[in-house]
Protein backbone atom coordinates (compact mmCIF):
# COMPACT_ATOMS: atom_id res chain seq x y z
CA UNK A 1 0.00 0.00 0.00
CA UNK A 2 1.29 3.01 -0.79
CA UNK A 3 1.78 5.49 1.87
CA UNK A 4 1.69 9.26 0.96
CA UNK A 5 4.06 11.87 2.18
CA UNK A 6 1.27 14.03 3.26
CA UNK A 7 -2.83 14.26 3.48
CA UNK A 8 -5.02 16.77 4.85
CA UNK A 9 -7.52 15.86 7.51
CA UNK A 10 -10.90 16.14 7.51
CA UNK A 11 -12.92 16.63 10.72
CA UNK A 12 -15.92 15.58 9.41
CA UNK A 13 -17.39 19.15 10.19
CA UNK A 14 -15.75 20.93 7.05
CA UNK A 15 -18.66 21.29 4.73
CA UNK A 16 -21.49 21.84 7.66
CA UNK A 17 -19.78 24.58 8.45
CA UNK A 18 -19.12 25.76 4.76
CA UNK A 19 -23.22 25.23 4.76
CA UNK A 20 -23.93 27.20 7.41
CA UNK A 21 -21.74 29.86 6.07
CA UNK A 22 -23.03 29.92 2.94
CA UNK A 23 -26.70 29.58 4.28
CA UNK A 24 -25.87 32.89 6.62
CA UNK A 25 -25.05 34.82 3.13
CA UNK A 26 -22.23 36.02 4.29
CA UNK A 27 -18.96 34.93 2.13
CA UNK A 28 -16.81 37.82 1.90
CA UNK A 29 -14.26 38.14 5.36
CA UNK A 30 -14.36 39.03 8.30
CA UNK A 31 -17.71 37.62 9.30
CA UNK A 32 -18.88 35.45 12.40
CA UNK A 33 -16.51 32.11 11.10
CA UNK A 34 -13.66 34.41 10.54
CA UNK A 35 -13.99 36.37 13.62
CA UNK A 36 -14.78 32.27 15.69
CA UNK A 37 -11.11 31.68 14.61
CA UNK A 38 -9.45 34.97 15.76
CA UNK A 39 -11.17 34.65 18.80
CA UNK A 40 -9.93 30.82 19.23
CA UNK A 41 -6.21 31.71 19.24
CA UNK A 42 -6.62 35.32 21.18
CA UNK A 43 -8.56 32.83 24.07
CA UNK A 44 -6.62 29.53 24.04
CA UNK A 45 -2.94 31.14 23.32
CA UNK A 46 -3.61 34.38 25.35
CA UNK A 47 -2.92 36.35 22.01
CA UNK A 48 -3.12 40.06 21.59
CA UNK A 49 -4.77 40.37 18.57
CA UNK A 50 -5.06 37.73 15.70
CA UNK A 51 -5.89 39.11 12.19
CA UNK A 52 -7.15 35.89 10.02
CA UNK A 53 -5.20 36.36 6.58
CA UNK A 54 -5.79 34.67 3.05
CA UNK A 55 -1.98 33.04 3.82
CA UNK A 56 1.17 32.62 5.59
CA UNK A 57 2.74 34.58 2.65
CA UNK A 58 -0.26 37.58 3.47
CA UNK A 59 0.96 37.84 6.90
CA UNK A 60 4.32 38.36 6.49
CA UNK A 61 3.24 40.92 4.04
CA UNK A 62 0.81 42.62 6.55
CA UNK A 63 3.68 42.70 9.53
CA UNK A 64 6.13 44.32 6.48
CA UNK A 65 3.77 46.76 6.22
CA UNK A 66 3.66 47.22 9.93
CA UNK A 67 7.17 47.22 10.49
CA UNK A 68 7.52 50.45 7.99
CA UNK A 69 10.06 48.83 5.94
CA UNK A 70 11.40 50.71 2.77
CA UNK A 71 14.12 50.68 0.45
CA UNK A 72 17.43 50.43 1.32
CA UNK A 73 16.20 48.83 5.03
CA UNK A 74 18.07 45.52 5.57
CA UNK A 75 16.11 42.96 7.02
CA UNK A 76 17.66 39.63 9.04
CA UNK A 77 16.02 36.17 7.42
CA UNK A 78 17.53 32.50 7.95
CA UNK A 79 18.84 31.05 4.67
CA UNK A 80 16.94 27.90 5.33
CA UNK A 81 13.22 28.79 5.13
CA UNK A 82 10.55 29.20 2.48
CA UNK A 83 11.06 32.26 0.31
CA UNK A 84 7.86 33.88 1.71
CA UNK A 85 9.93 34.54 4.42
CA UNK A 86 12.16 36.92 3.06
CA UNK A 87 9.82 37.66 -0.01
CA UNK A 88 7.83 39.61 2.14
CA UNK A 89 10.41 41.98 2.84
CA UNK A 90 12.02 42.35 -0.77
CA UNK A 91 8.45 43.65 -2.25
CA UNK A 92 8.98 46.46 0.71
CA UNK A 93 12.18 47.52 -0.91
CA UNK A 94 14.64 45.87 1.50
CA UNK A 95 17.77 44.37 1.18
CA UNK A 96 18.21 40.54 2.79
CA UNK A 97 20.77 39.71 4.80
CA UNK A 98 20.91 36.22 5.30
CA UNK A 99 21.96 34.28 8.49
CA UNK A 100 22.99 30.48 9.12
CA UNK A 101 21.05 27.75 10.85
CA UNK A 102 22.45 26.80 14.24
CA UNK A 103 24.47 23.19 13.49
CA UNK A 104 22.26 21.54 15.69
CA UNK A 105 19.06 21.98 14.24
CA UNK A 106 17.66 23.99 11.01
CA UNK A 107 16.50 27.67 13.22
CA UNK A 108 18.56 31.21 12.87
CA UNK A 109 21.99 30.93 14.92
CA UNK A 110 21.61 34.11 17.64
CA UNK A 111 25.52 33.29 18.35
CA UNK A 112 25.99 34.80 14.47
CA UNK A 113 23.21 37.20 14.48
CA UNK A 114 24.80 40.38 16.32
CA UNK A 115 27.08 40.49 13.14
CA UNK A 116 24.51 40.94 10.63
CA UNK A 117 22.90 44.38 12.35
CA UNK A 118 24.27 47.43 10.67
CA UNK A 119 22.43 51.10 10.71
CA UNK A 120 20.19 49.78 8.07
CA UNK A 121 18.42 46.70 9.54
CA UNK A 122 15.04 47.13 10.56
CA UNK A 123 13.64 43.64 11.32
CA UNK A 124 15.08 39.78 12.33
CA UNK A 125 12.91 37.70 11.14
CA UNK A 126 13.32 34.46 13.47
CA UNK A 127 11.63 31.04 11.55
CA UNK A 128 10.83 28.64 14.01
CA UNK A 129 11.64 25.62 11.97
CA UNK A 130 9.46 22.21 12.30
CA UNK A 131 7.68 23.78 15.00
CA UNK A 132 10.70 23.63 17.20
CA UNK A 133 11.55 27.00 18.97
CA UNK A 134 14.47 29.40 18.22
CA UNK A 135 15.83 31.28 21.46
CA UNK A 136 13.91 33.82 21.45
CA UNK A 137 14.85 35.44 24.81
CA UNK A 138 18.59 36.06 22.93
CA UNK A 139 16.57 37.35 19.86
CA UNK A 140 14.45 39.57 21.82
CA UNK A 141 17.69 40.71 23.52
CA UNK A 142 19.49 41.87 20.62
CA UNK A 143 16.83 43.50 19.24
CA UNK A 144 16.09 45.75 22.14
CA UNK A 145 19.57 46.45 22.03
CA UNK A 146 19.61 47.79 18.39
CA UNK A 147 16.28 48.70 18.74
CA UNK A 148 14.67 45.98 15.56
CA UNK A 149 11.42 44.85 15.23
CA UNK A 150 11.22 40.81 15.58
CA UNK A 151 8.57 39.18 13.08
CA UNK A 152 8.40 35.71 14.08
CA UNK A 153 7.85 33.25 10.73
CA UNK A 154 5.57 30.66 13.08
CA UNK A 155 4.04 28.92 9.36
CA UNK A 156 4.78 25.50 11.33
CA UNK A 157 4.63 26.78 14.67
CA UNK A 158 0.62 26.16 15.95
CA UNK A 159 0.43 24.48 19.60
CA UNK A 160 3.68 25.16 20.18
CA UNK A 161 6.01 27.41 23.38
CA UNK A 162 9.03 28.97 23.70
CA UNK A 163 9.34 28.21 27.73
CA UNK A 164 5.87 29.21 28.23
CA UNK A 165 4.86 31.68 25.82
CA UNK A 166 3.28 30.73 22.44
CA UNK A 167 5.09 30.36 19.30
CA UNK A 168 4.10 34.06 17.47
CA UNK A 169 3.40 35.85 20.64
CA UNK A 170 6.51 36.86 21.80
CA UNK A 171 8.01 39.10 18.99
CA UNK A 172 6.35 42.50 17.65
CA UNK A 173 4.02 40.46 15.23
CA UNK A 174 3.98 36.62 14.77
CA UNK A 175 2.68 34.95 11.49
CA UNK A 176 0.74 31.66 10.82
CA UNK A 177 0.12 29.32 7.99
CA UNK A 178 -2.96 27.06 7.32
CA UNK A 179 -1.81 25.71 4.14
CA UNK A 180 -2.60 22.19 3.43
CA UNK A 181 0.48 20.90 4.94
CA UNK A 182 -0.06 22.19 8.17
CA UNK A 183 -1.14 20.48 11.31
CA UNK A 184 -4.66 22.31 10.11
CA UNK A 185 -6.05 23.87 7.26
CA UNK A 186 -8.17 26.58 6.31
CA UNK A 187 -9.27 24.29 3.12
CA UNK A 188 -6.03 24.25 1.72
CA UNK A 189 -4.80 28.16 1.84
CA UNK A 190 -4.74 30.43 5.01
CA UNK A 191 -2.99 32.39 7.57
CA UNK A 192 -3.23 34.43 10.55
CA UNK A 193 -1.35 38.09 12.04
CA UNK A 194 -0.91 38.12 15.26
CA UNK A 195 0.06 41.82 16.56
CA UNK A 196 1.40 41.76 19.68
CA UNK A 197 2.51 45.40 20.68
CA UNK A 198 -0.50 47.52 21.25
CA UNK A 199 0.27 50.53 18.72
CA UNK A 200 -0.20 48.60 15.81
CA UNK A 201 -3.48 47.09 16.39
CA UNK A 202 -5.41 49.90 15.00
CA UNK A 203 -3.26 49.84 11.76
CA UNK A 204 -3.14 46.54 11.14
CA UNK A 205 -7.12 46.49 10.84
CA UNK A 206 -6.88 48.78 8.53
CA UNK A 207 -4.21 47.50 6.17
CA UNK A 208 -6.05 44.35 6.36
CA UNK A 209 -9.06 45.96 4.96
CA UNK A 210 -7.44 47.44 2.42
CA UNK A 211 -6.25 50.71 3.73
CA UNK A 212 -10.06 51.38 4.96
CA UNK A 213 -11.09 51.70 8.46
CA UNK A 214 -13.83 49.32 7.52
CA UNK A 215 -13.55 47.22 10.69
CA UNK A 216 -14.64 50.59 12.78
CA UNK A 217 -17.43 51.18 10.90
CA UNK A 218 -18.84 47.50 11.57
CA UNK A 219 -18.01 47.89 15.18
CA UNK A 220 -20.41 50.90 15.08
CA UNK A 221 -17.35 53.09 16.21
CA UNK A 222 -17.60 55.53 12.91
CA UNK A 223 -20.28 56.02 11.17
CA UNK A 224 -18.64 55.99 7.90
CA UNK A 225 -15.70 54.78 6.34
CA UNK A 226 -13.24 55.22 3.51
CA UNK A 227 -9.33 55.24 2.26
CA UNK A 228 -6.66 56.44 5.25
CA UNK A 229 -3.85 54.28 4.44
CA UNK A 230 -2.31 51.54 2.18
CA UNK A 231 -3.36 48.04 2.66
CA UNK A 232 -4.90 45.58 0.37
CA UNK A 233 -7.32 42.62 0.55
CA UNK A 234 -5.72 40.32 2.86
CA UNK A 235 -8.95 38.55 4.37
CA UNK A 236 -9.84 34.97 3.81
CA UNK A 237 -13.59 34.19 2.29
CA UNK A 238 -15.82 33.03 5.57
CA UNK A 239 -15.52 29.71 3.40
CA UNK A 240 -11.74 29.23 4.19
CA UNK A 241 -12.11 30.19 7.87
CA UNK A 242 -15.63 27.98 8.61
CA UNK A 243 -13.21 24.84 7.54
CA UNK A 244 -10.54 25.93 9.57
CA UNK A 245 -12.47 26.09 12.59
CA UNK A 246 -13.80 22.53 12.58
CA UNK A 247 -10.13 22.08 12.58
CA UNK A 248 -9.79 24.00 15.39
CA UNK A 249 -12.39 22.64 17.11
CA UNK A 250 -10.29 19.14 16.92
CA UNK A 251 -7.05 20.60 17.88
CA UNK A 252 -6.40 18.56 20.78
CA UNK A 253 -7.03 15.54 18.85
CA UNK A 254 -4.81 16.60 15.76
CA UNK A 255 -2.14 17.42 17.83
CA UNK A 256 -2.07 14.54 20.18
CA UNK A 257 -1.61 11.83 17.19
CA UNK A 258 0.68 13.91 15.58
CA UNK A 259 2.90 14.03 18.44
CA UNK A 260 2.82 10.41 18.88
CA UNK A 261 3.52 9.86 15.80
CA UNK A 262 6.46 11.73 15.84
CA UNK A 263 7.56 9.89 19.17
CA UNK A 264 7.62 6.52 17.57
CA UNK A 265 9.72 7.72 14.41
CA UNK A 266 12.21 9.74 16.80
CA UNK A 267 11.98 6.31 19.50
CA UNK A 268 12.23 3.12 16.29
CA UNK A 269 14.99 5.45 14.74
CA UNK A 270 17.52 6.31 17.64
CA UNK A 271 19.49 3.54 16.53
CA UNK A 272 20.62 5.17 13.37
CA UNK A 273 21.62 8.03 15.50
CA UNK A 274 23.72 6.12 18.00
CA UNK A 275 25.04 4.07 15.04
CA UNK A 276 26.32 6.98 13.52
CA UNK A 277 23.88 7.03 10.55
CA UNK A 278 21.83 9.40 10.55
CA UNK A 279 20.88 13.39 12.68
CA UNK A 280 17.62 13.25 14.21
CA UNK A 281 15.62 16.72 15.54
CA UNK A 282 16.67 18.02 18.74
CA UNK A 283 14.55 19.71 20.81
CA UNK A 284 15.86 22.50 23.07
CA UNK A 285 15.33 22.52 26.95
CA UNK A 286 13.19 26.04 26.23
CA UNK A 287 10.94 24.64 23.61
CA UNK A 288 8.15 22.44 22.97
CA UNK A 289 7.65 19.61 20.27
CA UNK A 290 3.73 20.48 17.86
CA UNK A 291 4.55 17.23 15.70
CA UNK A 292 4.80 19.56 12.81
CA UNK A 293 7.28 17.44 10.78
CA UNK A 294 10.02 14.49 11.75
CA UNK A 295 12.79 14.97 9.57
CA UNK A 296 16.46 13.09 9.83
CA UNK A 297 19.53 14.26 8.15
CA UNK A 298 21.20 12.26 5.89
CA UNK A 299 25.72 12.31 5.76
CA UNK A 300 25.50 13.87 2.55
CA UNK A 301 23.52 14.48 -0.54
CA UNK A 302 24.10 11.37 -2.11
CA UNK A 303 23.10 9.26 0.64
CA UNK A 304 20.05 11.40 0.56
CA UNK A 305 19.47 11.07 -2.90
CA UNK A 306 19.70 6.97 -2.38
CA UNK A 307 17.51 6.52 0.39
CA UNK A 308 14.35 9.02 -1.26
CA UNK A 309 14.78 6.52 -3.86
CA UNK A 310 14.94 3.52 -1.91
CA UNK A 311 11.57 4.66 0.00
CA UNK A 312 9.87 5.31 -3.75
CA UNK A 313 10.24 2.07 -4.77
CA UNK A 314 8.94 0.82 -1.61
CA UNK A 315 5.67 2.99 -2.21
CA UNK A 316 6.70 5.28 0.69
CA UNK A 317 6.65 8.76 -0.42
CA UNK A 318 9.55 11.36 1.49
CA UNK A 319 10.55 14.83 0.32
CA UNK A 320 13.43 17.21 0.92
CA UNK A 321 12.88 20.53 1.80
CA UNK A 322 14.31 24.04 1.34
CA UNK A 323 17.05 25.49 -0.55
CA UNK A 324 19.19 27.62 0.34
CA UNK A 325 17.86 31.15 -0.27
CA UNK A 326 21.43 32.91 -0.30
CA UNK A 327 22.19 30.81 -3.22
CA UNK A 328 19.28 31.06 -5.13
CA UNK A 329 18.84 32.73 -8.57
CA UNK A 330 17.17 35.55 -7.62
CA UNK A 331 19.39 36.54 -4.99
CA UNK A 332 22.70 36.13 -6.40
CA UNK A 333 21.39 38.14 -9.22
CA UNK A 334 20.68 40.80 -7.11
CA UNK A 335 24.24 40.31 -4.89
CA UNK A 336 28.21 40.11 -6.01
CA UNK A 337 28.81 38.86 -2.50
CA UNK A 338 27.33 35.27 -1.67
CA UNK A 339 28.00 34.54 2.38
CA UNK A 340 29.08 31.42 3.75
CA UNK A 341 26.17 30.01 5.51
CA UNK A 342 27.76 25.89 5.86
CA UNK A 343 25.13 24.96 8.49
CA UNK A 344 22.15 26.28 5.95
CA UNK A 345 23.75 23.99 3.28
CA UNK A 346 24.23 21.20 5.08
CA UNK A 347 20.42 21.24 5.75
CA UNK A 348 19.69 21.77 1.99
CA UNK A 349 21.76 19.11 1.01
CA UNK A 350 21.01 16.53 3.61
CA UNK A 351 17.67 16.55 5.53
CA UNK A 352 14.74 14.54 4.23
CA UNK A 353 11.28 14.72 5.97
CA UNK A 354 8.93 11.61 6.51
CA UNK A 355 5.77 11.12 6.24
CA UNK A 356 3.32 12.95 8.67
CA UNK A 357 -0.47 13.11 9.01
CA UNK A 358 -3.01 12.42 11.68
CA UNK A 359 -4.26 9.29 9.67
CA UNK A 360 -0.64 7.33 9.50
CA UNK A 361 -1.65 4.08 11.30
CA UNK A 362 1.37 2.56 14.09
CA UNK A 363 1.77 -0.43 11.04
CA UNK A 364 2.29 2.83 8.30
CA UNK A 365 4.90 4.36 10.74
CA UNK A 366 6.52 0.66 11.82
CA UNK A 367 7.46 0.15 8.16
CA UNK A 368 8.62 3.14 7.26
CA UNK A 369 10.87 3.05 10.31
CA UNK A 370 11.67 -0.60 9.24
CA UNK A 371 12.36 0.03 5.70
CA UNK A 372 14.98 3.37 7.04
CA UNK A 373 16.98 0.49 8.53
CA UNK A 374 16.89 -1.34 5.87
CA UNK A 375 18.57 1.24 3.81
CA UNK A 376 21.47 2.30 6.19
CA UNK A 377 22.32 -1.33 7.91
Amino acid sequence: MKIDFNRPFLTGKETHYIYKAVSAGKLSGNGKFTQQCQSFFEKKYGLKKCIMTTSGTDALEMAAILCDVKPGDEVIVPSYTFVSSALAFVRQGARIVFADSCSNNPNIDPDRLEALITPKTKVIVPVHYAGIACDMDRIMEIADRHNLFVVEDAAQAIDSYYKDRPLGGIGHFGCFSFHETKNVTAGGEGGMLCVNDERFIRRAEIIWEKGTNRAEFFRGMVNKYGWVDTGSSFLPAEINSAFLLAQLENLDDIQSRRKAIWQQYYDGLKPLEEDGYVVLPQIPDYATNNGHLFYIVCRNIEERTRLIEWMKDKEIQLAFHYLSLHKSDYYTNAEQNMPELPNCDRYADCLVRLPMYFELSDDDVSLIISQTKAFFI
